[in-house]
């Protein structure tokens, strides 16, 4: 604050010059005074004038004094009401500034409250999420069982209808090993029964006669391959007969021979040998020239007359039909079906036999492979998984 022009205080001697200096006057006035004033004794003159110096000159010491002393306390005093004014300003401006930084502190505090607020709310959002999580892992750790054993049951529900339906033992086998590994991971001794009776199921089914279902179907599917080759009696060049084996042959030979030895009358020494290239030269020529003449009058004995009479879209519907046959056998096959199988295998061989050269080889070749799929035994009884089923289901049934 700027310095304040302050009055003279009329009580203060200092503020007033004037009388200071007045009253020395006074003082000094009053010994004149005295001095004219009439003396009562002749003598007295002399002796009031050597006591007034001394008095006048301490009063006007004394004067200098007082006015020292006001003009000391006025400076003091400027001094003061300076130090005080820089003060007050002082503070002024720290109150102004503390102010300031009490207003920016409550905005700070507004802010810290909202942001303690949104705080508070996240934090009661997140222990709310936490419970939630937490009810729900106690959810999931008790129902965990219960969804292991519900999958259990299911898969072997449907093993039990693919066993069934299909025979599908490799697949059920599956679906047993399954089931008790996923229970043997638990290690709870209450699925003890239940994997006793995975076992013994398990057991069962590894039990059953192995039947190469996937050989025999291969097996048909080649038969299918080979029926658009196989030649048909209504052909107009039928095949000719299926020649004997090598070892037929080699056999043939030595009889022969044998027989040429015991019709001999006398034993024949042995000739030269251009003699025997010529005999085998004769023969070669001679069987093949028999051979020729035997190809040019055939004659064939037909049980069934009507197969040499067939059209040839005829015998295309009936070599599809001989097809359709065959894979409605291997249906049957798969399906585990040995009535259907059995049939169309039948079937199948009786138009092999009524419509086809069955002296041909690649017939003679279809005829074996069906023989051989048709020996196959199909009738198995596959057991049930009734067993495991009805364990699963009874301890789910437990309160």
């Amino acid at each position: 604050m700027n310095d304040l022009p302050t009055k003279p205080d009329p009580a203060d001697p200092a503020a007033q010059p004037g009388r200071a200096a007045e009253q020395p006057a006074l003082l000094t006035a009053s010994p004149a005074a005295g001095a004219a004033s009439p003396s009562p004794a002749a003598g007295a003159p002399s002796v009031t004038g050597s006591l007034q110096r001394p008095l006048t000159i301490a009063v006007i010491v004394l004067g200098i004094l007082l006015a020292a002393q006001t003009w000391s306390s006025h400076n003091q005093m400027r001094n003061l009401r300076e130090e005080m004014a820089r003060r007050l300003q002082k503070g002024d401006q720290v109150n102004t500034e503390t102010g300031t930084l009490a207003r920016a502190v409550q905005e700070t505090a507004k802010e810290l409250q909202i942001k303690v607020g949104l705080l508070e709310s996240r934090q009661t959002e997140a222990q709310s999420q936490q419970l939630a999580l937490e009810q729900l892992y106690q959810d999931l750790s008790k129902n965990r069982d219960e969804w292991a054993l519900a999958e259990i049951e299911q898969v072997l529900s449907t093993a039990s209808q693919q066993l069934q339906l299909a025979g599908n033992v490799p697949g059920a086998l599956i679906a047993l090993q399954n089931a008790d590994r996923s229970l043997s991971r638990s290690d709870k001794p209450q699925f003890i029964t239940i994997r006793r009776a995975i076992a013994k199921d398990l057991d069962k089914l590894k039990a059953l006669p192995s039947v190469d279902s996937v050989g025999l179907a291969l097996r048909l599917d080649n038969v299918m391959a080979q029926v658009d080759t196989l030649p048909m009696l209504a052909d107009e060049k039928p095949t000719l007969p299926a020649a004997p084996d090598k070892k037929s042959r080699a056999a043939a030979k030595p009889a022969a021979a044998k027989g040429g030895k015991a019709a001999a009358s006398a034993p024949v020494e042995e000739g030269s040998p251009w003699l025997h290239q010529a005999q085998d030269v004769w023969n070669s020529w001679s069987s093949e020239m028999w051979t020729d003449v035997r190809q040019l009058i055939r004659v064939r004995s037909v049980d069934t007359p009507d197969a040499l009479m067939l059209s040839p879209s005829q015998a295309y519907f009936l070599r599809e039909n001989l097809k359709l046959r065959l894979l409605n056998a291997r249906m049957a096959l798969l399906s585990r079906n040995e009535t259907a199988f059995r049939s169309d295998l039948i079937a199948a061989q009786e138009a092999l036999n009524k419509y086809f050269d069955t002296r041909a080889k690649t017939t003679q070749t279809v005829q074996a492979l069906l023989r051989q799929v048709q020996g196959s035994n199909l009738a198995i009884e596959m057991p049930t998984l009734a067993d495991s089923l009805n364990a699963v289901r009874n301890y789910k049934a437990k309160p």
